[in-house]
């Protein structure tokens, strides 16, 4: 928030930045009354972390009421800075993300030659997928034509978790 005091003769105030679609000024412009006082608020509409550390411009000017000629101007620089708790946060991402390196670098650079590599998915993501492809087959509960028991009947819920299983399984394997 910016103060601005005046002392004779009404005034116009004006504020111009280098980037307004970032931003939201309360009254960019308006008259300013004989001996008082202004809050301007400036607003930024964007906070995000690609914003830190950029700097942006506000150019502030004052101008007879009954003239556009400018009286006096002021600029101010302005610099968006994380909090204290994002500061911390991005510490601990940038620790955890340098531990995970070291380990994964160690973990490749110590593994035993004579390990066998694993060629294909794992027994049990084969039967999980299995299990879910079966579940998915099930009839629906509600469903009266069926040959199948009613305990076995599942219900939408229960189906969309099977479908669910199955698509991340599907991926697993796809990745390997």
């Amino acid at each position: 928030m910016l103060n601005m005091l005046f002392v004779e003769g009404q005034h116009m105030k004006t504020v111009l930045c280098t980037t307004p679609n970032k931003y939201v000024v309360i009254d960019a412009a308006g008259a300013v009354k004989p001996q008082c006082c202004v809050d301007i608020v400036i607003r930024h509409r964007d906070v995000r972390s690609c914003h830190y550390g950029v700097i942006d411009k506000f150019r502030l000017q004052v101008s007879e009421q009954s003239q556009r000629k400018a009286l006096g101007r002021k600029e101010v620089i302005s610099t968006l800075l994380p909090s204290a708790k994002e500061q911390q946060k991005e510490e601990e991402e940038k620790r955890i993300k340098e531990h995970l390196t070291e380990s994964l670098f160690f973990e490749q650079s110590f593994q035993p030659e004579n390990r066998s590599v694993s060629s294909g998915p794992s027994l049990l993501t084969v039967f999980l997928g299995v299990v879910c492809i079966a579940a998915l087959m099930l009839p629906t509960r509600g469903d009266v034509e069926s040959l199948v028991p009613l305990y076995l009947h599942l219900s939408v819920n229960q189906k969309l978790v099977a479908a669910y299983i199955l698509g991340l399984i599907t991926m697993a394997i796809l990745r390997t």
